[in-house]
This record gives C-alpha cells, structure tokens and sequence, in this order.
C-alpha cells in the first residue's frame, strides 16, 4: 500500500471535492491534474535538501505538490505557491494554513512569483509554454538551484508517429538552455516522466 504524508492525503481528499483530476488520463488533454505521486516524492528528496533555501511552486492546484514539499522541507526552509484559480487556492490557503513556512498566492504566477527570488528549488507546474518565460525561470533560480518540470511522456510509450518524438516543447526548454545541466527522470509507472535541471551559470 503506498504510504503518503498526512498533509499530501488531506490535499488529495480537498481535491477530490473540488473536483481536480488527480491523474494525466481523469484530466484529458490540455486540463491540468495534479502532482502525482512519484513526482511528489522526487520532490520532496529535492525540498529535504533546502536548508535555509526557498522553494517556488507554479501551480498549486489543490496542494498536493506543496503537501509533499512542506511535508519534508527543513525548518528553516519557506515555499510560496501560486495559483490563479482563486477556488483551488482557498482550498489550499486552508489546507496549508497551519504551516507558516508557506505562503499561498492567488494570481498569475508569472507576475508574482519574479519578485519573491531568488530559488533554491522551482517546481514550474503551470502550463509553461514559451521560451522567455522559462528563461526567466532559469534566472530565478540560485546558482544550484533546481527547477523541475513534470506530465512529460517518456519517449518510449510515444505512438510512432507522435509529433512530440521531433519536438516536445518543454524538452525543447532544457535542450536549449546554456545554464542547465538536465536529465529526464522516467517514473516507476514507466509511463510519466520529469525534467529536472540544475542551475550552473
């Protein structure tokens, strides 16, 4: 039986009643879901190692990535989440008051979050879609900082002749960015995976 942290089970029930997908395949395409659990837990590794760092999340969705993050943070560690749909951010303002490491942010994440830098750990889990925004991204992080972006298909499940084997756009984002080092982490469902890249320069 898989075992979660309280607060992430709490943010997966809060979820259900708002009516969030909590997978890829209840979502469909182009409707966001929520973090799953295996990027949950490779976030939480990341977040455990933050001493005294701050951690960023695009997305919050119904708080379920920032469950995971706030569960294994240090002390002395802050996260600030942003989310633009203000039902979804109530219900994790409310899962998430009783932690006052964290601050949920109700708005355009690209607009708020710039101004709360610089990152040790950047979970980019809103839709980006053009290079400059994820260019401001990268600059957002500390030098070692991290930023991790996931629901990347692995290219091995890929159809034949899906269009994303010659240009998958958020591949594209580390592929091009000088000031990365990147790998894709396939998850244990073989069928999801993540991008995560380290700020060197």
């Amino acid at each position: 039986m898989e075992q979660f942290p309280p607060l992430v089970t709490r943010a997966q029930a809060a979820a259900r009643q708002a009516g969030f997908p909590l997978t890829r395949e209840e979502a469909g395409p182009g409707r966001p879901s929520a973090c799953l659990p295996d990027v949950g837990r490779f976030l939480a590794v990341l977040a455990a190692g933050c001493m005294g760092g701050r951690i960023g999340e695009l997305g919050t969705g119904a708080g379920i990535g920032a469950g995971w993050v706030a569960s294994a943070m240090p002390a002395d560690c802050v996260l600030i989440t942003v989310e633009i749909d203000e039902p979804l951010a109530r219900a994790a303002r409310e899962l998430l008051a009783a932690d006052s490491r964290v601050e949920v942010i109700t708005g355009d994440a690209f607009r708020l979050i710039p101004s709360r830098g610089p990152f040790d750990l950047l979970f980019a889990d809103s839709g980006v879609r053009d290079p400059a925004d994820f260019g401001v991204l990268v600059s957002l992080l500390r030098i070692g900082g991290r930023i991790v972006m996931d629901d990347v298909t692995p290219e091995h499940v890929l159809p034949p002749d899906s269009p994303l084997r010659a240009d998958d756009i958020k591949r594209s984002f580390f592929t091009s960015e000088p000031r990365l080092t990147w790998t894709e982490v396939v998850l244990p469902d073989l069928r999801n995976s993540l991008l995560v890249g380290t700020r060197t320069k």
